[in-house]
């Protein structure tokens, strides 16, 4: 003898079914044929803006408190320095990396202390960070790297975004022509953006610091093309 609970739920699936099926035979022929599936992308060049430079040292010792406490006037002294020519936007100033761990000995035991502590310089205005970082003599140069900042892709996406509507159009036409029909409906469709940079190129990253005090660190920025895909599906009429 079927329970309540088991005659509902076969109620519940025979409804379901029926509906599936009524939906299906009520939807129109043509939305559930002629259909092509495509992509289309656009892509600008365009040089890189942003510049990072980080600036980093190491101390070791014996004791943790002697080790921490060198790290912090290392890196106090070069945070005066560096906001001393800080501009917004131009070049800000951030500390970095801060780390204190001790330092193994044979036996297992801790026989001493290592840390690192880490500025970091990034903006627009090139010429003012590398200046400013070869000014700085308690920490040196450990990493360039560069970006687009936030202004340069949003004006770069758009330049590929469009490229890439107008592509996609396009092409979807094409296809729509070319199995016979006159025109096309969009059904759906979605839009990713990217960037692919070009390595850093940082030049004379060895310099002395006699050399560094009164000059700039030379530095060369690459380009980043900036790549957006529109890819979808349109209903042929």
């Amino acid at each position: 003898m079927r329970t309540p609970t088991l005659i509902a739920a076969c109620a519940l699936f025979a409804g379901a079914a029926l509906a599936s099926s009524a939906m299906a035979q009520t939807m129109p022929h043509e939305t559930l044929q002629n259909v092509a599936q495509l992509s289309a992308s656009g892509s600008v060049e365009v040089q890189q803006d942003l510049l990072s430079i980080s600036l980093s040292t190491t101390r070791d010792g014996s004791d943790a408190g002697v080790v921490q406490t060198q790290l912090k006037q290392a890196l106090d002294t070069a945070l005066t320095q560096a906001k001393q020519a800080a501009a917004p936007g131009q070049m800000d100033v951030r500390t970095g990396n801060f780390s204190l761990y001790p330092r193994y000995g044979k036996d297992g035991k801790i026989n001493g202390w290592q840390g690192s502590t880490e500025l970091v310089l990034e903006g627009k205005d090139f010429p003012r960070i590398t200046g400013t970082a070869g000014k700085i003599q308690t920490l040196t140069m450990s990493n360039v790297s560069f970006a687009l900042s936030r202004e340069q892709r949003a004006r770069v996406e758009g330049e590929a975004q469009a490229q890439a509507i107008e592509r996609f159009k396009a092409k979807a036409g094409e296809i729509a022509r070319s199995f016979g029909f006159s025109s096309y409906s969009l059904r759906e469709v979605s839009i990713n953006a990217n960037d692919q940079g070009s390595p850093p190129r940082p030049r004379m990253l060895a310099m002395a610091k006699s050399e560094m005090a009164d000059a700039s660190i030379p530095v060369e920025a690459g380009k980043s093309t900036v790549l957006v895909n529109v890819s979808g599906s349109v209903q042929m009429k």
